[in-house]
């Protein structure tokens, strides 16, 4: 049996204390369904190797879902790759006990593949271990530094070249996204890691698809799941309304503003009390940020989602040209004001 320097149950209880991750809840149905697949066995038994083929050789990291941990690909190895090794995601404990467990790793497996992009996580393969009947997702394996760690680094927030270097990226990633059909739900600087091959936007556990786009998906059921990560989710999330893709723009529009500026616009306050604190009144445009890109930003951190009209793509655009964004935003502003 696999036995990693900190014990699962030791960082799933730091990760639920912690304000800025993931945390979880599930409240008990009055009808369960019977479970679509396979569900995870106990994380503290898992197997050394997962279906004959990964050898788990450490804990990476363990969030309010899952479980992450480096593997050998014994199978690569003995074809003669070079470098064999892999990330291997399990769900954690208790969400494993949910009758459709593995079915919403799936969900997660799919949505992300369904989205192609070079600064995408790249997943492998879902399988189940048959002895344990333990459902897992195979991925690259990932070296670098999340954004959560690079801001605890630069607490003054980043300057304008090395920003742009960051932002642009993982804005392609979310227009892809959007444009595939696909909602992240969990943006937030622990879910986007600097990699020697770029940016790579990760953990698509909350997210779903949009109407028409991969419609066999099973869907989270809202009425018991309740993950929103409190310092990022967009207020109307934290109210009970549905995912959309203005949510995902506050949560990376909140990245974006802490990663210029060292602090997070809201002062990691929930949005939905931020808003009746007046937080939202406070906001002044980062330091380290070109003013042609505070417009656009300021939109997408509206609390009002019916004010918060801007895409993915126009943030993108406003953050990549001088002219054509500010022209735009300035434009947009004015007219709404008038």
């Amino acid at each position: 049996m696999i036995e990693p320097d900190a014990s699962t149950d030791d960082l799933l209880e730091m990760a639920e204390q912690a304000p800025n991750l993931t945390y979880f809840a599930f409240a008990k149905d009055a009808v369960r369904q019977p479970a679509p697949a396979p569900t995870q066995a106990s994380v503290g038994q898992l197997p050394q190797v997962l279906a004959g083929r990964y050898q788990l050789e450490g804990l990476l990291g363990a969030g309010g879902m899952g479980t992450v941990y480096r593997a050998r690909d014994l199978l690569h190895e003995q074809y003669g790759e070079p470098s064999p090794y892999v990330a291997i995601k399990v769900l954690g404990e208790d969400v494993a006990a949910a009758p459709d467990a593995s079915a919403l790793l799936y969900s997660e497996f799919a949505l992300t593949r369904h989205v192609r992009h070079d600064n995408v996580l790249r997943l492998y393969t879902f399988e189940v271990d048959q002895d344990s009947q333990l459902a897992f997702i195979s991925m690259e394996l990932m070296r670098g530094l999340t954004l959560d760690k690079l801001l605890c680094e630069r607490p003054g927030g980043l300057p304008w070249d090395q920003l742009r270097e960051i932002a642009l990226p993982l804005l392609d990633a979310l227009v892809c996204a959007h444009d595939c059909g696909v909602l992240h739900g969990d943006i937030k600087p622990s879910n986007v890691m600097l990699c020697d091959e770029g940016v790579r936007l990760f953990d698509f556990g909350l997210g779903q698809s949009e109407e028409g786009v991969l419609d066999g998906l099973p869907q989270l059921s809202r009425s018991r799941f309740n993950a929103w990560t409190p310092g990022y989710a967009a207020p109307e999330l934290l109210d009970g309304q549905a995912l959309t893709s203005r949510a995902d723009l506050f949560a990376v529009a909140c990245v974006l503003y802490e990663l210029a500026e060292g602090k997070h616009p809201f002062q990691r306050v929930p949005s939905n009390l931020a808003q009746a604190q007046g937080l939202h009144l406070r906001l002044r445009a980062p330091r380290h940020l070109p003013w042609y890109c505070w417009p656009a930003l300021r939109a997408a951190l509206s609390l009002d989602p019916q004010a918060r009209s801007i895409t993915a793509h126009q943030l993108r655009q406003a953050w990549h040209s001088r002219w054509a964004g500010a022209r735009h935003w300035l434009g947009h502003v004015q007219v709404r004001r008038g």
